[in-house]
């Protein structure tokens, strides 16, 4: 998912990046939703007025995908945008699903490629190798 101004004419590509990062990490995108303002007439005029502070999106995308959500068995949804934790709060509320961003895929690209190591547990604890030095 993904709001554009209509002044953006590369959001295709930037949407491609998306879908290709939640490949690499092994997911699949089912639906691509964009929202355009500033488009029409009417989106014109919108411009200058404030984005819903809850939603990002319109209520007519927000249905349209929370529609998709239910019908298709989606398990995320993902946006281009960056989100606050008040609207990633109301869209996972109302989309019933976890809402994710691009930059949640960024880390979890850098938690996949480089992983931490861990020490398997023998049951015994780990003690320093001590030096005694005499004097």
């Amino acid at each position: 998912m993904g709001l554009f101004s209509a002044r953006d004419r590369d959001y295709q590509a930037r949407l491609d990046v998306l879908d290709a990062r939640v490949t690499a990490l092994g997911g699949q995108v089912l639906e691509r939703f964009v929202q355009r303002r500033g488009v029409s007439d009417g989106g014109v005029r919108l411009m200058t007025t404030p984005l819903s502070r809850r939603f990002l999106i319109g209520p007519g995308k927000l249905e349209e995908i929370a529609t998709a959500c239910s019908t298709k068995n989606i398990d995320a949804v993902i946006f281009v945008n960056d989100l606050n934790a008040y609207q990633r709060r109301w869209l996972s509320t109302r989309l019933g699903r976890p809402v994710l961003t691009q930059t949640d895929l960024d880390l979890s690209a850098d938690s996949l490629a480089s992983p931490t190591r861990s020490q398997p547990h023998t049951g015994q604890s780990h003690k320093p190798n001590r030096r005694r030095y005499r004097r």
